[in-house]
C-alpha cells in the first residue's frame, strides 16, 4: 500500500513529490510523457532562471531533482481511480492501492471539434462511462478514442449493454492489449439526433480508401462516450464522483484537497492563474496535506 500517489510529472506534480518525499511519505510519481509542458517554447518568467528554459528543460531537470531525493517514477498510463476510504489506481502497468492521491496533470481537455459534441452534452454525449452508463443500458453506444483510456470506458460500458463501438475518427488504435470490442476507424464528420443523440456520421470506407467521393454512412448510437487522449485530472475527478466548479475545474479547499478525503488536486486543474508559479505553490501545498492526511490516518487506526 502507498501512501502518497501523484499523478503528473509537470510543476505542480514534481513540487507535489518533492514536499512529500521531505515528509517522509515516499511518494510514487506515474506519468503519462510530458504534457503541456510540451507546448512552451520559453519560461522565463519563474524564480531563479538566469536564461529562458523551454518546457522540456524545465520537465526533465524537475523530474531529476526529484530523482535525486529518491522520488520513485512510473510511466504509465492512468485509465480510472477506485475506491473512497482508500484508493487504487488502475493504470497500463498493473494495478496500485494507495491511502491519498494529488492529481496533477494539468488543466481540462478541450471537447474535440466534431460538429455536434457540445450540442448534445448532456443529451447523449458524456465524457464518464463510470458516472452515466446506468441510463445506457441494453442500448446501443458508442466510445470516441484510440487509446487505453477509450478501451477502458468501452469495457465498463460492456457491463450495462453488449453493443460498445469505438470510434477512432481516423486515428490507427494504439491499444496496449488484444480485446474483443468492434473498433471502427473511419473518420467522424458529425453527430447527429433531435432531442438526444440518435447516431455518428461518418464518411463512407470507400471515401477513406480514396476509392470515389466522399459518401457519409450513419451509425445509429443512443449515447457517445468521449475518451479521446488520455484520462486528464478533470477526468479522473469526475469519475470518483469529486465535486468540479462551475467552469468544470476540479474544486478544492485551501489545503488543496477535493471534496473526497484524501484526494488532492493541485496546478492548473484546479483552474485561476495558469502559471508554473502558482502550480508550484499548490503542489508544495498538496504535497504536505497530503502527509499529514496520511498521518493523521493512520493515528486514528
Amino acid at each position: 500500500m502507498e501512501k502518497v500517489i501523484i499523478i503528473g510529472a509537470g510543476p505542480a506534480g514534481i513540487s507535489a513529490a518533492l514536499y512529500a518525499a521531505r515528509g517522509n511519505m515516499d511518494p510514487l510519481v506515474i506519468y503519462n510523457g510530458i504534457g503541456d509542458l510540451e507546448k512552451a517554447e520559453k519560461i522565463e518568467n519563474y524564480y531563479g532562471l538566469e536564461r529562458p528554459l523551454s518546457g522540456a528543460e524545465l520537465f526533465e531537470r524537475g523530474i531529476a531533482q526529484a530523482k535525486a531525493l529518491g522520488v520513485r517514477f512510473l510511466e504509465a498510463q492512468v485509465l480510472g481511480i477506485g475506491g473512497f476510504d482508500t484508493f487504487t489506481v488502475k493504470t497500463t502497468e498493473g494495478d496500485f492501492d494507495t491511502e491519498s492521491v494529488i492529481l496533477a496533470t494539468g488543466g481540462k481537455r478541450s471537447a474535440p471539434k466534431i460538429p455536434g459534441i457540445r450540442e448534445f452534452e448532456g443529451r447523449g454525449v458524456s465524457y464518464c462511462a463510470v458516472c452515466d452508463a446506468f441510463f445506457y443500458r441494453g442500448k446501443e453506444v458508442a466510445v470516441l478514442g484510440n487509446s487505453d483510456f477509450a478501451l477502458h470506458e468501452a469495457e465498463e460500458l460492456k457491463n450495462v449493454t453488449p453493443s460498445v463501438t469505438i470510434y477512432t475518427d481516423g486515428k490507427e488504435p494504439e491499444f496496449s492489449r488484444e480485446h474483443p470490442i468492434a473498433v471502427n476507424t473511419m473518420k467522424i464528420q458529425a453527430i447527429e439526433g433531435g432531442d438526444r443523440v440518435s447516431g455518428l456520421r461518418l464518411e463512407s470506407e470507400t471515401a477513406a480508401q480514396g476509392e470515389g467521393e466522399a459518401q457519409p454512412s450513419f451509425y445509429p448510437a443512443e449515447g457517445v462516450f468521449v475518451a479521446m487522449g488520455t484520462a486528464g485530472s478533470t477526468e479522473i475527478a469526475r469519475q470518483m464522483g469529486a465535486e468540479l466548479t462551475e467552469k468544470g475545474n476540479i474544486k478544492v479547499n485551501e489545503d488543496m484537497e477535493t471534496t473526497i478525503p484524501g484526494l488532492f488536486a493541485a496546478g492548473d486543474c484546479t483552474g485561476g492563474l495558469l502559471q508554473v508559479a502558482k502550480a508550484v505553490y499548490e503542489g508544495c501545498a498538496a504535497g504536505i496535506s497530503a502527509g499529514k492526511y496520511v498521518r493523521r490516518r493512520r493515528k486514528s487506526s
